[in-house]
């Protein structure tokens, strides 16, 4: 089963966009209301039995199960009796707050995610179909249950063969979105190594570099416009809480945020085309780069992307370009020889590469994307 997002702007109408922002809250208070029961559950088996807090205890009784997916769901169901608002949702779409908070518990417990935060008023942007029987989408319209027909922006058409699984409707600072899930039944093989080898090394004094010897500038798509964001952020400051001009305004800088992420994710799809022309085979290094974001260059590491280049733009374009593409081990590979395998150790000031054995001088990163190269041939069989 081969599984695709695609995602298209839409232009719902006041009545339709008024119920959407409706369902939206209805949602977060489902989300709000199934994690508070969670927690206090957890809670209550917290408190010491020899003494009492001085502020609040949970009185929950010992034989009280624990409130679970399925348990959630079923009450779902009854306090719908006694809150009539909740029948305005499509029955399937509410259910979905309560599988992200089983979700997020089980990201804590396997995954070592922190615990699950309350939504806020806004916080709340999407909402999931989960179940289309037939393809909503009727020429430029597209259809969905108790909302209608709205507006749609195909700008790529629906390959063939290809079924709408889900829709999932995003509410965005520049706009309304719709996320298609599009399935067919067919399996891909995994790729065969073949073709020439490339090895390339990310960072920050240069995006990437390859083993070929290019190396690119590291785009700053966050400080182009850093400016232009703190004087719209110390008006936000000014402006007087729950007015018109102050949601007018948070509009207009989530917009400018929306453009760069926007920028970057379309150069780094560029960018990944352009490695793919030279080799059928990319290795990279399988770097965690969450520890780097929490540094002092943890502005710059965001700002780059360097996660998201390594992690989901190279996969997904080596996968529809049909090139290998490969992680290896990241220990020393800054500190060894492409040339010899010697070991040569250097602080992140040194940016050239001289071996003390075989006289070899190039660029630090140019020398690491070629050790990364010879790890990903040495670990692979060639077709």
């Amino acid at each position: 089963m081969f599984t695709i997002n695609y995602q298209y702007r839409v232009y719902p109408s006041l009545e339709q966009e008024t119920r959407m922002v409706n369902w939206l809250e209805i949602c977060r208070s489902v989300y709000n209301y199934a994690l508070r029961e969670r927690k206090d559950w957890i809670n209550s088996r917290k408190c010491d039995i020899n003494s009492c807090s001085l502020r609040s205890e949970y009185i929950i009784p010992a034989d009280a199960p624990y409130p679970d997916y399925y348990k959630q769901q079923n009450a779902l169901t009854v306090a719908k009796e006694k809150l009539p608002h909740l029948k305005d949702v499509q029955s399937q779409v509410i259910q979905e707050p309560i599988r992200r908070v089983d979700t997020a518990f089980v990201a804590m417990k396997q995954r070592g995610h922190g615990f699950p935060r309350f939504k806020k008023f806004g916080q709340y942007r999407s909402f999931l179909f989960p179940q289309f029987k037939a393809s909503p989408i009727e020429g430029s319209q597209i259809k969905l249950p108790k909302i209608g027909l709205m507006p749609i922006v195909l700008h790529r058409p629906i390959p063939d063969g290809f079924a709408v699984k889900t829709v999932r409707v995003t509410r965005k600072h520049s706009g309304w979105y719709v996320t298609l899930c599009l399935q067919v039944d067919v399996n891909i093989p995994d790729l065969v190594p073949h073709g020439t080898a490339m090895g390339i090394d990310v960072g920050l004094s240069y995006f990437l570099s390859t083993s070929e010897g290019e190396q690119v500038e590291r785009p700053r798509f966050f400080g182009k416009l850093q400016r232009k964001l703190e004087l719209l952020q110390r008006c936000l400051k000014r402006k007087q809480k729950r007015s018109n001009t102050r949601s007018k305004l948070i509009q207009k800088i989530g917009r400018v945020h929306e453009q760069i992420a926007a920028c970057r994710l379309d150069w780094q799809f560029k960018l990944a085309h352009h490695l793919c022309n030279q080799a059928q085979m990319i290795f990279v290094e399988d770097l965690d780069f969450r520890v780097m974001a929490k540094g002092m260059l943890g502005k710059h590491t965001l700002d780059a992307g360097l996660g998201q280049f390594v992690n989901q733009v190279v996969p997904w374009v080596c996968l529809k370009r049909g090139v290998y593409y490969g992680k290896v081990d990241p220990n020393g590979t800054s500190q060894t020889c492409p040339d010899c395998g010697a070991r040569v150790k250097k602080d992140l000031s040194v940016r050239i590469h001289e071996c003390h054995e075989c006289g070899s001088v190039k660029p630090r990163d140019i020398a690491a994307a070629q050790v990364i190269k010879a790890r990903g041939l040495s670990g692979i069989e060639i077709a």
